[in-house]
């Protein structure tokens, strides 16, 4: 079997190579990556580079080609438009080369009341695949936990998560245990060959005073809950380029869409995901 992953040197990508080498040898992975002389690393370690602009059809089916299983990782962008064409774009591709089987990163954030920015793409996905003729599974994640740990400095800063999200929770996942998750679907038949939709969570959800105290165990410095508005979450962080979307984010977290929990991950690799408080405590360096 031959597998490919597009977005492989991204934060879940390169934790998803990582994963997926573990399953199955080397020379049965193909990275798909936008650049790849800046790739050259992963080359060296063994890996076939195929370049993929999700823009360009033609490049795409020659990436593809000979690709049993997909695992598509979308790119960044904050736009919805843009998205769903490199979406569509890439079934085009997969089509003209013969792949028969996906595996699609999506996000927990897909209900059709959700306000936030991409939720549009993310209800679109599940109904899209359904008449596509792949087989299929999506693999929705919860809010990753991971950038929780860079962001802790400014929290003990500032004393308090400001999270303007109420008494509501929000679910999370680690990258780490995403991308062997989505591994195992990608190897296994049986897990993704029947359109099926996977959400990925920890255990449990946690509201924000719950957060805030496993914060303050795994640092030692005190910290508690003091939302700010939407607006002001928004406006203390467009200077950083995703406020907007991040805050719209939170106003769906604020309406108790981000707070599912599943079994899936348990489902899918047969033992159970790490837990908030472990995450943090084993990520977080003093500085």
């Amino acid at each position: 079997m031959q597998y490919m992953i597009t977005g492989a040197t991204g934060h879940l990508g390169q934790q998803v190579v990582e994963q997926l080498s573990k399953l199955t040898a080397k020379e049965n992975i193909r990275l798909g990556v936008h650049t790849p002389a800046k790739a050259a690393k992963l080359k060296d370690a063994g890996f076939e580079l195929a370049a993929v602009d999700y823009r360009n059809i033609d490049s795409m089916v020659t990436a593809f080609q000979g690709v049993d299983v997909l695992v598509y990782i979308p790119s960044i962008t904050y736009n919805v438009q843009d998205r769903l064409n490199e979406f569509e774009n890439s079934l085009t591709a997969m089509q003209r080369a013969g792949v028969q089987n996906l595996v699609d990163v999506s996000f927990i954030a897909d209900q059709a009341n959700n306000p936030f920015q991409m939720a549009g793409y993310y209800a679109y996905l599940p109904a899209r695949l359904a008449s596509s003729g792949l087989n299929y599974a999506v693999v929705k994640n919860a809010l990753y936990a991971d950038p929780l740990i860079p962001y802790l400095p400014e929290l003990i800063e500032r004393h308090n998560v400001i999270y303007p999200i109420g008494d509501q929770a929000m679910s999370f996942i680690s990258r780490t245990d995403s991308a062997e998750a989505i591994a195992n679907v990608a190897v296994k038949p049986y897990l993704r060959d029947h359109g099926q939709n996977y959400l990925l969570t920890m255990g449990q959800n946690y509201n924000m005073v719950e957060l805030a105290r496993l914060m303050t165990a795994a640092t030692g410095k005190q910290i508690g809950y003091a939302p700010v508005s939407v607006q002001e979450f928004a406006d203390i962080y467009r200077a950083e380029g995703d406020g907007d979307e991040l805050a719209s984010m939170y106003q769906a977290a604020a309406m108790g869409l981000m707070d599912a929990v599943t079994s899936d991950f348990r489902h899918i690799t047969g033992h159970a995901p790490q837990a908030m408080g472990a995450f943090l405590k084993e990520n977080y360096q003093p500085q």
